[in-house]
């Protein structure tokens, strides 16, 4: 085929299309599966919690340990064969979650979705910036990011529909049609922009990923099973001290390596170092909440599965009307006024939840207020975090700045569903469930407001130009350059 460029007389929309079902299928993967996660109790009852909640982390450790290495693995061997690649990984690891007879396969499978995400994510936005011209590349990533916040504020619903109609099963299926049209369509539209050169001299460190998925998997199991057995047992004291060790092993191997995970020179910006530990604090109580309350919902107020996922609905819509006034807003009066207010909303809306929402069912007067809170947090300061992340970085450090931010959000994630199960423990144990989730509720707003306190020290960049809060490596090669009030 011949090479694509953004000068081509090719149309823009069914390269847009095409990798925009890219991004719709991970950002769907993100939140459907929480909805599912009362009917795989159900489905598994002999599994406990802390080994369902594998189901949940697997994918956030191995999308997060392998998203740097995907989009320098793109540049070295070229966007479209990623993209295929990873595609087929991603819809391989679905049907073998739709198909498993067992725990151990289903973990298996999110493994190779969490695999085939970091391959395809940065793929999909590499070609769309490889067909677009640089005028427009601002509006075009925007509307590609918007695909992906639909996805997030679909997956509540779309997911209680599916898990109370065909079964937690469709939940995975309904990823093949989406997977196998973007194949049949991408074979025909999608452009075959060049390999970098010099990235083709640098092999990625994939033993440095494996490095960081063990040590993030050692920790998470450490933490998910110490309310269970108990701080002395060997199967939580022997993780908790080898996650340190690999993760050392990790840091000294990244510092070394010519085209590390984890480029450590990116953390000489203050910024840059501040805003990822706001992210890293932040998305412990994200992913920990986005369970938990399905959990509490279905465990306590005894919502069925569609209940449930509709009575979450509101947050992520609210989030996906609110990120774009966040993204301009912070480019009038900066980072640190935008993501301490939104912060402080988020970790509000968590103590609302602690204080106010009770054993019985009161959807409009306790959970409503809470959820339209939450909204609003997260709708103000997720977004604002990968911009502030990258916003004193050079530009051609933007694509791996960017992609490293994501990393965090996914480390974080990780972290914190693993002191979710810590927290509420397995079901049916002596004690009063929602006392659990007040504690679990506590311990997340006491996460958002560090992140908001962390906040406080990012400072605004001189310049309001900054580059397009994308998690791709690519960008770095496409040069892609726009101003903070096009975040939105």
């Amino acid at each position: 085929m011949k090479e694509s460029t953004a000068s081509d007389a090719r149309p823009l929309w069914p390269v847009f299309l095409v990798t925009s079902l890219g991004a719709f299928l991970v950002s769907l993967d993100l939140s459907i599966v929480n909805v599912a996660f009362p009917a795989l109790m159900g489905a598994f009852p002999d599994a406990s919690r802390a080994d369902l909640s594998w189901i949940v982390t697997a994918y956030s450790i191995v999308f997060g340990s392998l998203l740097v290495i995907g989009g320098r693995t793109g540049d070295r061997l070229g966007l479209r064969k990623v993209f295929f690649a990873g595609l087929g990984t991603f819809s391989l690891g679905s049907a073998l979650c739709g198909a498993a007879p067992s725990v151990g396969l289903l973990i298996a499978g999110r493994v190779l979705q969490g695999a085939g995400a970091a391959f395809l994510l940065p793929a999909s936005v590499g070609l769309l910036l490889a067909s677009v011209s640089p005028a427009r590349r601002s509006q075009t990533v925007a509307l590609w990011g918007g695909v992906s916040a639909l996805a997030v504020a679909a997956g509540p619903s779309l997911g209680s529909v599916l898990v109370a109609g065909p079964g937690w099963r469709a939940a995975f299926y309904v990823n093949l049609p989406v997977g196998v049209l973007a194949y049949l369509w991408g074979r025909k539209v999608l452009p075959s922009p060049a390999a970098h050169s010099g990235e083709r001299e640098q092999r990625p460190d994939y033993l440095g990923a494996a490095l960081l998925s063990l040590a993030l998997g050692a920790l998470a199991l450490g933490i998910s099973e110490l309310e269970r057995r108990g701080f002395t047992d060997p199967l939580v004291l022997a993780p908790l001290g080898v996650a340190p060790l690999l993760l050392a092993a990790f840091i000294r191997r990244s510092a070394r390596h010519p085209a590390p995970v984890l480029d450590l020179s990116l953390f000489r910006a203050e910024s840059f170092r501040i805003a990822n530990l706001a992210t890293l604090a932040y998305a412990m109580a994200f992913f920990a909440v986005l369970l938990g309350n399905i959990l509490f919902l279905t465990e306590v107020w005894h919502y069925s599965i569609t209940r449930a996922g509709l009575a979450v609905t509101p947050g992520p819509l609210v989030v996906a009307v609110v990120s774009g006034f966040a993204g301009r807003t912070a480019a009038r009066i900066g980072f640190r006024a935008v993501l301490v207010p939104g912060s402080a909303c988020f970790a509000a809306a968590l103590g609302w939840f602690a204080l106010r929402v009770g054993a019985e069912p009161a959807y409009l007067t306790q959970w409503l207020p809470g959820t339209l809170l939450m909204g609003l947090g997260i709708g103000l300061s997720f977004p604002v975090l990968s911009a502030a992340a990258v916003s004193s970085l050079p530009a051609a450090r933007f694509g791996v700045g960017s992609a490293v931010n994501q990393t965090a959000r996914q480390v974080g994630g990780a972290i914190g569903v693993a002191i979710l199960v810590a927290i509420l423990g397995e079901p049916g144990r002596s004690g009063s469930a929602l006392v659990r989730f007040e504690h679990m509720w506590t311990y997340a707003a006491g996460m958002a407001a560090l992140s908001g306190l962390i906040a406080l020290r990012i400072r605004q960049p001189r310049t309001a130009a900054v580059t397009v809060p994308t998690p791709v490596p690519q960008l770095q090669a496409a040069g892609a350059r726009v101003n903070v009030d096009e975040l939105g």
